[in-house]
């Protein structure tokens, strides 16, 4: 038998998370994923999570060999009035209420109260909550409370406001936006102060994030790319035609349905007057009714769920980025970049990321200029690769997990015993 001491010298920790990061198919659990791979081999981990059925335990199987121990809760059902009611009257903003489980915060209590862990990550603004209330905080010994917070929330909420307010038929949404804008620089300030320590995914959010209140301690863990995964070299049988691009994307996640609807309104018809032939596929899980009526152009292709998103993005002639709201880093551009693909971004885009257009990707925000670039690469086959290379560089040097992840570890280690 291995004794337990053979943790003696790394961290306790347990990870709170609103789905189970497996299988990694989407941001939040693929960073979480990640997070928990690398640090298995130092470190004892421990989970605590919400599911929305119950086989999705059984689907996340392969995250034992990572986990001591992994406990789940029903998701909480929420109607929508009763979400319409605290949109307009709860001081919380809406994300800060989509998980309130009387059942998590009686686990998330007695592991505390039963076990001495080092430290308590708290993964995303929904699980913050359980960061605010009394359990584990106690004692003189208590855990270190960590909040990895995947974007500067209220910064989404406002970028997204201030897109809406100009289109008549979105300012329901922007006033959605709005509200949720003011309720979040509230509530992400005082979560941030109530917590040990705030992760941020690149440094344009910790620069926001620290604004919120004096002694907030924010630390930048990148988004990252597991590069023995995302090989350029490797084959996929799925073949895409040679004009052909690609957007990846949760698109069920208002920033995404933006991006492709600005793409296919405003960007696709001008590169469809240079190339005729040119098909778009759009891959990603939950596609709203709203977009599916992209799909009755025959250059669209909405996927909807796929295993895996890795023979999409190989296959494309360009990979694109069109975001025009978001925070926080884009996992795709780095998964786009590790299969050394050439991409085209808007600022927003590929924000957060120290790049330089024209030397790992393109850079462009007016739909001209997006559709010149995206036009251009596809007839020069020579160029695709010379971006695909750098990017491919790019990632291995600063966005490898198994790099990003001893970043982590420093902020563990920071006032305590190694």
């Amino acid at each position: 038998m291995i004794p337990v001491a053979m943790h003696h010298r790394g961290k306790k920790i347990l990870f709170l998370t609103s789905q189970l990061p497996y299988p990694p198919h989407q941001g939040g659990a693929i960073r979480t994923y990640n997070l928990i791979v690398n640090l298995a081999p130092r470190h004892e981990i421990h989970l605590l999570s919400f599911v929305n059925s119950p086989g999705d335990l059984e689907k996340a199987a392969p995250l034992r060999q990572y986990c001591r121990t992994i406990e789940v809760v029903p998701v909480p059902q929420r109607s929508t009035l009763k979400r319409l009611l605290t949109t307009l009257f709860s001081p919380l903003p809406d994300m800060a209420l989509r998980l309130p489980s009387a059942e998590f915060r009686r686990k998330l209590a007695a592991r505390l109260k039963s076990e001495r862990f080092d430290v308590v990550q708290v993964e995303s603004i929904e699980m913050a909550p359980y960061a605010m209330g009394d359990a584990g905080w106690e004692t003189d010994d208590r855990p270190l409370w960590v909040f990895d917070d995947y974007n500067a929330e209220y910064v989404l909420q406002q970028r997204a406001f201030e897109t809406d307010v100009r289109h008549p038929r979105r300012w329901i949404g922007a006033l959605y936006s709005f509200i949720q804008w003011q309720k979040l620089r509230r509530y992400e300030a005082a979560v941030c102060r109530r917590v040990d320590r705030v992760v941020a995914v690149s440094e344009a959010d910790r620069e926001i994030l620290q604004k919120l209140g004096p002694g907030v301690k924010v630390t930048v863990i990148p988004n990252g790319v597991d590069t023995r995964a995302y090989d350029p070299e490797q084959t996929y049988p799925l073949v895409l035609e040679p004009h052909s691009i690609v957007f990846t994307g949760k698109m069920d996640f208002r920033p995404n349905i933006d991006a492709v609807l600005w793409f296919c309104h405003q960007v696709l018809p001008l590169i469809k007057t240079r190339l005729p032939d040119v098909n778009f596929y759009i891959v990603g899980q939950k596609p709203p009714q709203r977009l599916r009526s992209l799909a009755e152009d025959a250059a669209v292709t909405l996927t909807g769920y796929v295993d895996d998103v890795r023979p999409y993005i190989a296959g494309a002639g360009v990979y694109v980025v069109p975001l025009r709201i978001g925070g926080g880093t884009r996992l795709k551009i780095v998964e786009a970049m590790a299969l050394g693909k050439a991409i085209v971004s808007t600022s927003l885009g590929c924000e957060g990321y120290p790049v330089t257009s024209g030397r790992e990707l393109v850079i462009a925000d007016t739909p001209q200029d997006f559709a010149r670039c995206v036009v251009d690469l596809l007839d020069d086959a020579h160029r695709r690769e010379e971006l695909g290379r750098a990017g491919r560089r790019f990632v291995e040097e600063r966005y490898d997990w198994r790099a990003i992840v001893p970043r982590l570890e420093e902020v563990y280690g920071v006032g305590r015993e190694t």
